[in-house]
Formats: structure tokens, C-alpha cells, sequence
């Protein structure tokens, strides 16, 4: 399906469009994976966000519809855990009614076999699901929360049933814990109508002790399938795609790679991101973010805060991967949990 086309919006000071925004409505999970929530940082103590400090549904709607006139054609809802967040179904509904919008939502699939249904039928268009592994010991490593993978076996194929089809699997490749995994994940889900993609192991945040040693290059991932199960390259579905598209050659199926360490693509990204608190954020690896969440809430009119919003985009100059590339350090960056992958 062909990505809706963005409305004429703001440039970004390397001319790129704002087309995708991220809502992570929820700081909180449920799975606390080695690569974004370690246990050594989000323990039993840790100070999650109160509830006074989370933007309302209402505060989401009144900002996408902002963005939605600036050009955002695509909101995709995370988390944390979005499935977390009460009655996320009245959000969608909301959201739903947004013309032009294509509305997602990337969940870890533990809730999703409940409550795919609802979802669905409240206007969610797409769901990704995130599984990095098909062994059970070693998704548990992975999760660190004692997660089956059946559950979330269970909860693709009862999202693909409600009409979510086809569902996307999000597998990051850590080396040495988890990337023996890759033909497995590909041998299952070929043929399913799924759609797998592979994500370089990425220092988001700073909780994570990523390193480089730890990363599998897309390209190697792709050559472990390929020399199985035999692929071509498929031209991208829209301008600024962030994955890289490759078919089976027997037409058997698709999957993806996300290489935002080996091969940057900060020059065609057109992502923002709203984090859990209102702060909008220019950059998966930014720093620091702007704070919508006290306009909002000092009175600022829809005019006021659309030349905020613009104004903002118009300044931005985010390059963190191409910098990372050249050896320039960034030593603070906000945890992804708060701004969603």
C-alpha cells in the first residue's frame, strides 16, 4: 500500500519534509528488553511518569491535527508498551477521524491476541509487532520478563485475522545474543503474508551499553538469508522509507533491514517525535526536546502552537547517525522508551 502523500509543510534546514509523527503515549512496559528498558536502570524503583505529567488523549488529538495540517500523512503510536495506556482504543477512534492519516501503532504483542479486535474496529490501520527471537530461552534473554514466544505468535496471526495484514515483525540483531536467530526468524515467517524486517543493534539512549562490536551490519544480515533462501532488491514504497526492501526470488515473501548505524539515512528522514510527556523531539538520538505540553497547557491558541510546531521543524538539522559515522561523539541522549524506536 502506497503511503499517503504529505500536504505542503515546513522544510527542515536540509529541506526535508515532515511527514511521520511518533506518539509514545506511555513511558511504561510490561518486557524490559536489553537493548531499550534494562533492568539495571528500570528496576522495581524506577520513577516512571505520573499521571498529571502524561499528555491527555485530548492534548494528542489537538496536537496531531496540528501536525496533520502541516503535512504529517502517518502517526504511529508507541511506547513503552502503547497497549498499556487505558482505553487507547478512544484514542484511535480520534485519531481515526484525522483526514488523510495513515494511523499505526508498534506494540511488543503481548496484549495484541485481546485486543487486535478493538483496535481494528476503533480505525487502527496497521500494527507492527516487535520479536527478536523464535526461541523461547533466547527471547526471554531478550525481554528479561519470562515472555513466551507463542504469546506473541498468537497475537500476529490474531491481528492478521482482524485484518491486519499484512503484519510487520520488528527483530533487532544484537551479535553474539541473538543473531543466530536470523534464518530461523526468516524460515517462518516466508510464506506467512508477514513481513519481517532486521534492525541494527542502535545506541538509543544511554541505558543500553551499545557498542559496536555488537552490531550486525544489514548487509550481513541479508547475505545469511540469501545464501539459504535466495533474495532481490525491491524498490522502496515511498521517498524517505526507512527500511530497505527485499523480496524472496521465488516470490515467497518480503522482509526488510533498518541499517541506521551502518548506512545512515539521516539525509531522507522525515520523522518527529512526541514523546510521553509533550516534549517534541527532532531526532530518535536527540538530546534535548521542546516542550508543547506547557503550551498547551498555558493557553496557547491552535495558531500559536502550529507556528511553534513549524518553527521548530524549520530550525532542525539532525544528523546523529552520519555523525556517529565520523567519530563525533554524542554523549546524552534521551531513552528511547520515553520517544518510541
Amino acid at each position: 500500500m502506497s503511503a499517503p502523500q504529505p500536504l505542503a509543510g515546513p522544510l527542515d534546514l536540509r529541506n526535508r519534509p515532515m511527514h511521520d509523527l511518533r506518539i509514545s503515549v506511555t513511558d511504561r512496559c510490561n518486557f524490559r528488553c536489553v537493548y531499550c528498558m534494562p533492568k539495571t536502570v528500570f528496576g522495581r524503583d524506577y520513577p516512571f511518569l505520573p499521571r498529571q505529567e502524561i499528555l491527555t488523549y485530548e492534548e494528542i488529538v489537538r496536537l496531531a491535527r496540528l501536525f496533520a495540517a502541516q503535512g504529517v500523512a502517518k502517526i504511529r503510536l508507541t511506547g513503552g508498551e502503547p497497549l498499556l495506556r487505558k482505553d487507547i482504543e478512544r484514542l484511535i477512534e480520534q485519531l481515526a477521524k484525522i483526514p488523510g492519516l495513515e494511523l499505526t501503532l508498534t506494540t511488543n504483542g503481548s496484549l495484541l491476541a485481546t485486543r487486535a479486535r478493538g483496535l481494528r474496529d476503533a480505525g487502527l490501520q496497521r500494527v507492527t509487532v516487535s520479536l527478536d527471537a523464535l526461541d523461547d530461552a533466547v527471547f526471554k534473554r531478550m525481554n528479561d520478563a519470562d515472555y513466551p514466544v507463542a504469546k506473541v505468535l498468537a497475537g500476529i496471526e490474531a491481528a492478521a485475522a482482524c485484518g491486519f495484514a499484512p503484519v510487520k515483525v520488528n527483530m533487532v540483531v544484537k551479535r553474539g545474543c541473538n543473531d543466530h536467530q536470523i534464518l530461523p526468524m526468516a524460515r517462518y515467517f516466508r510464506g506467512s503474508g508477514h513481513i519481517l524486517r532486521f534492525i541494527e543493534f542502535m545506541d538509543a539512549g544511554n541505558a543500553n551499553g551499545w557498542c559496536m562490536d555488537e552490531v550486525v551490519p544489514s548487509a550481513e544480515v541479508i547475505r545469511r538469508i540469501d545464501t539459504e533462501l535466495p533474495l532481490v532488491t525491491v524498490d522502496p514504497n515511498y521517498s524517505g522509507e526507512v527500511a530497505e526492501r527485499w523480496r524472496y526470488r521465488d516470490g515467497s515473501g518480503e522482509v526488510g533491514v533498518i541499517s541506521s548505524v551502518t548506512q545512515a539515512f539521516c539525509s531522507t528522514c522525515t520523522r518527529i517525535r512526541l514523546s510521553t510527556e509533550g516534549k517534541l523531539y527532532t531526532c530518535l538520538f536527540a538530546s534535548s526536546g521542546h516542550d508543547l505540553r506547557k503550551l498547551l497547557r498555558d493557553g496557547s491558541n491552535d495558531d500559536e502552537l502550529a507556528s511553534a510546531i513549524a518553527d521548530i521543524w524549520r530550525k532542525r538539522d539532525d544528523r546523529y547517525s552520519e555523525l556517529r559515522s565520523a567519530g563525533v561523539p554524542v554523549t546524552h541522549k534521551i531513552e528511547m522508551s520515553y520517544i518510541g524506536g
